[in-house]
């Protein structure tokens, strides 16, 4: 009896503990959509109507920032960068079709670029 009561706690202990941390991961996560759904929201009409030659010289400047040891990016910056990349794979579908599945995906990946994943790669030792 008393073992399947120690159990017990042990497993609820551990279900809210658990689910303590995929709350707090979801509140964090939702914050991000909000920055990147304002951001889209705010940049989305600009983006579409970028020239390649305006998207690649936002692209090359987005690698050179993120690249610079001697430079970090805000939040904001960095959602900014990944969700106007994003957005441009709109355009490409649009002026490509056949290529519209390849866009789509392109798409959802920089929209989930983690700005977190970015400090971490800043934080590690270059080589």
């Amino acid at each position: 009896m008393r073992k399947i009561i120690l159990i017990r706690s042990i497993s609820l202990y551990f279900a809210m503990y658990f689910g303590t941390l995929i709350a707090q991961g979801k509140k964090e996560s939702s914050s991000d959509n909000l920055l990147k759904d304002s951001l889209y929201v705010v940049n989305k009409v600009k983006v579409l109507n970028y020239s390649l030659k305006q998207f690649d010289q936002l692209f090359f400047e987005f690698f050179e920032k993120k690249s610079d040891s001697k430079m970090l990016l805000t939040k904001s910056q960095f959602c900014n960068y990944t969700i106007q990349i994003g957005i441009f794979s709109d355009r490409l579908a649009a002026l490509y079709p056949d290529q519209k599945q390849i866009a789509a995906e392109n798409k959802k990946k920089w929209f989930a670029e983690s700005y977190e994943d970015y400090l971490l790669s800043k934080a590690s030792p270059k080589k």
